[in-house]
């Protein structure tokens, strides 16, 4: 069980997509998992632009073991959630930060079935919503974003681009358009800032992803 899990949620969940991730996690190394990032500069750089300070509460959704957990704690963030639908991604991630992660608060869940005790001031998703290819799930992903985010909060919001992969780790995903990313979240949110970036994986290709900002309106 995770550690600080009491201080989470352990959710409902679709458990072919728990099964298919708990899968990968358990056998696939770093390097292995094309999402993999040394260092998540894209993301470092969009929240240093939101000047937040650091008793923020801040949430990593499909946050897995990201480093941007460990980057957040060096900058002195006081608040921080990772949530993902593995837990042995999390477990992972706790496994690296060694006592440091019992200043992280861990969340097994599938996002769509997340329940938040807590309003966020910064949500960050690189690369869960583009999972989210029914209409059902991203109006709920939306349903819940919207109401997890304090009114002035910031949304960062990473997906594959019109010319980035079809797949990713043998599941289809849906590709965005700074228009399109832009259209879902205009009910209660104003777009900031948009870029796409190639992203290198560990075995040298290429994914094309966009990055949007958004503020909670």
């Amino acid at each position: 069980m995770l550690k600080g899990l009491k201080t989470g949620y352990l959710c409902v969940m679709d458990m072919d997509s728990k099964a298919h991730w708990e899968k990968i996690y358990g056998t696939k190394t770093p390097a292995q998992l094309s999402w993999t990032q040394a260092v998540p500069r894209t993301s470092l750089d969009f929240i240093d632009t939101f000047h937040l300070p650091r008793n923020a509460r801040v949430i990593d959704i499909g946050g897995g073991d990201s480093r941007l957990v460990d980057f957040l704690l060096e900058e002195g963030f006081q608040d921080i959630t990772v949530l993902d639908i593995s837990e042995e991604a999390l477990q992972r991630a706790q496994l690296r930060l060694g006592e440091k992660a019992s200043l992280v608060k861990w969340v097994v869940s599938d996002i769509t079935d997340f329940q938040p005790n807590a309003p966020y001031d910064l949500w960050h998703d690189r690369a869960t919503f583009h999972f989210l290819t029914q209409r059902r799930q991203v109006n709920r992903y939306l349903s819940i974003a919207g109401a997890a985010i304090n009114t002035g909060g910031y949304a960062i919001i990473g997906t594959f681009s019109e010319n980035g992969p079809q797949k990713c780790s043998g599941l289809p995903i849906h590709q965005y358009t700074e228009q399109e990313l832009t259209r879902e979240l205009n009910k209660g949110f104003l777009k900031l800032k948009c870029i796409t970036e190639d992203h290198l994986t560990p075995f040298n290709t290429v994914q094309n992803f966009l990055f949007c900002s958004f503020k909670r309106a």
